[in-house]
């Protein structure tokens, strides 16, 4: 985690953001003491997939387990709403 004072961050904003999008944490300080911290924000798409993957594990590892029927089972139980 990088830290930079009030001016520095005001001064370098554009390096800063660059630091951020590289997966940095960097927090910014007023007379030493932290009042904000930059964190990159993740896409709402990219979260979910991150979230997802487990799930899709487990899944997975039942799937390769299944039975041809089962199989078509999973596949069509989300087009029944």
């Amino acid at each position: 985690m990088d830290t930079v004072g009030a001016y520095e961050a005001k001064t370098h904003l554009p390096r800063l953001l660059d630091r951020v999008a590289r997966g940095r944490t960097v927090t910014i300080t007023r007379h030493r003491r932290p009042v904000v911290r930059s964190v990159l924000v993740e896409d709402d798409e990219l979260r979910r997939s991150r979230q997802a993957a487990p799930r899709t594990r487990e899944r997975r590892k039942h799937l390769n387990r299944a039975t041809l029927s089962e199989l078509l089972k999973t596949l069509h139980e989300g087009h029944h709403s």
